[in-house]
């Protein structure tokens, strides 16, 4: 969702949708040895050679890609071997290079094969001069020995799915068909993609690109990618840029239930908001009329879904997409005036839909209850989803409800204790929907040697090179090229919204709900 909503959107998403299927990089196989860190398991790979060649379609000629063996499970190297695709671009200052910058762009399910070439636009020369920019398909997901759970539209149009009393069985029988489904599709598979060992296959990708350190660069669920590999492998740390931040402490359902939580703290900061704007949007003079067109709306959409452009939406998908689209409020605020014609039968335009493909939901769903034991009864579901739409009635029946996870079968590791003093950097912003302020503090507190830098008032999900804070920038920057990371923590102001950030002229709804809530995209 991230760069979807940015300048890069046409970048990210005409590259990866033209060029994955014609990946052209010459495969190398890697070999792991002793333990490399704490709780590692596996060691630091063997070194192997990379042959980088063009990615073919209309990506530039700076951008090579290839393909590397890697060890399903890393405990048996010689063991059977998965495709992990890879991407680069060289330091553009071979004098200044330091080494190498690795992404991970959120998701889980995101696929970073080309987010380096997303981000040169917006990245600082000082960084592009100083490192190779390596993207990669973290195992399971887009050119890299991607999952398929079989799932279909239906499915993965609302993975988070609102309790409802009278469909809670039929919930509770699609949870355990997805499970079922993804299960007898990656029999082999399914356990070995895992946080911990896509955190093991960066450092193979650190052994095969000849390096003793990696830097990083990881969005959303790419902090908790990135501070499990602090964990696992500490002295092979670098320079660690963590934007947007899980708390390690949550993954994966307290972190889920974080959205609900934010939302209604985000909600209620809208509907003052729109109220001062009244003579603008007429939605209403004081926050609590506002808030009665609302669920006034949702209740409509409920009884009769609404038509939105030829797609209709409920209750729960009304909810989702206000639920997004409140850290702009502007934006919210043109659509619940849609939203309301809708409601009064007046045609309005389509709205801008998220559906996951099946390769997004089956790696999502590999990750987030493969990394963590879930609750196996439908009775702890149905009861948290009955207190949770009371405490959070925007959100907190849907991510509490029954989940695929619930029927998944027991993760082959334990969670990774996130727990050191390895140096990195912390951004986030201070009004962030999807990785609220509450979870970037959870992963300060376990990253010891780490800094936080919060922008003041910052709205949105990613921080860096986004043109939110020139503030925050300047501190990333500074520490991705000197090392130096600030004394103590820093709160930097977010930059005044520009005419086309806060979407004033635009005449119809501007983002979509992320089904996928971790998502960087």
């Amino acid at each position: 969702m991230l760069l979807r909503r940015r300048a890069t959107s046409k970048i990210a998403l005409g590259v990866a949708a033209l060029l994955v299927p014609t990946l052209l990089g010459t495969t190398a196989a890697a070999t792991a040895a002793p333990a490399a860190g704490p709780g590692s398991s596996v060691a630091a790979p063997a070194t192997s050679s990379l042959t980088w060649k063009g990615c073919g379609g209309d990506i530039p000629a700076t951008v090579e890609c290839a393909t590397l063996k890697m060890p399903l499970d890393h405990r048996e190297p010689g063991g059977k071997k998965i495709d992990v695709s890879l991407s680069r671009i060289k330091a553009a200052d071979p004098a200044e290079r330091r080494g190498v910058l690795l992404f991970n762009p959120g998701g889980p399910s995101g696929s970073g094969l080309f987010y380096p070439l997303a981000l040169s636009g917006l990245l600082p020369q000082s960084v592009k001069d100083r490192y190779d920019l390596i993207g990669f398909d973290p195992r399971g997901v887009g050119a890299s020995s991607p999952l398929t759970c079989g799932t279909t539209t239906a499915d993965e149009r609302l993975t988070y799915r609102p309790y409802k009393e009278a469909t809670f069985a039929k919930d509770v029988a699609w949870a355990r068909d997805i499970a079922d489904r993804c299960r007898d599709r990656n029999e082999e598979t399914l356990r070995h993609i895992t946080t911990r060992n896509t955190a093991r296959d960066m450092d193979t990708i650190r052994a095969a690109l000849g390096e003793r350190r990696i830097s990083y660069f990881g969005l959303s669920y790419g902090t908790y990618l990135g501070s499990v590999y602090t964990q696992l492998f500490p002295q092979r740390v670098d320079r660690f840029v963590l934007d947007s931040a899980v708390d390690p402490k949550r993954v994966w359902r307290s972190m889920g239930q974080s959205w609900a939580e934010q939302a209604e703290t985000a909600f209620d900061r809208w509907t003052d908001w729109t109220a001062r704007h009244a003579a603008r949007y007429g939605l209403g003079d004081t926050p609590a009329e506002v808030e009665r067109l609302f669920w006034d709306i949702v209740a409509r959409a409920d009884r009769e879904p609404l038509d939105l452009g030829g797609t209709r939406f409920d209750g729960a998908e009304v909810r989702e997409y206000i639920r997004w689209e409140i850290i702009h409020p502007s934006v919210a605020a043109r659509t619940l005036g849609l939203l309301r014609d809708a409601a009064a039968g007046k045609p309005v335009p389509a709205f801008p839909t998220f559906v996951p493909t099946d390769n997004e939901l089956a790696s999502y769903l590999a990750i987030v209850c493969g990394d963590t034991r879930w609750p196996t009864a439908p009775a702890v579901y149905r009861a948290d989803s009955r207190r949770d739409s009371v405490r959070y009635p925007l959100y907190g029946d849907s991510v509490s409800n029954i989940f695929p996870c619930a029927y998944w079968d027991r993760p082959i590791e334990a969670a990774t204790t996130i727990d050191n003093k390895v140096p990195a950097l912390i951004v986030q912003n201070e009004w962030d929907p999807q990785t609220p302020l509450a979870t970037a503090l959870g992963l300060r507190r376990a990253l010891k040697g780490s800094r936080l830098v919060t922008v003041d008032e910052g709205q949105g999900h990613g921080v860096y090179a986004l043109g939110i804070s020139a503030c925050a920038d300047d501190v990333a920057t500074r520490y991705l090229t000197t090392g130096r990371l600030p004394a103590r923590d820093v709160t930097c102001a977010a930059d005044p919204l520009s005419a086309a950030d806060s979407r004033s002229t635009s005449p119809s709804p501007a983002t979509a709900p992320a089904r996928l809530p971790f998502s960087g995209r």
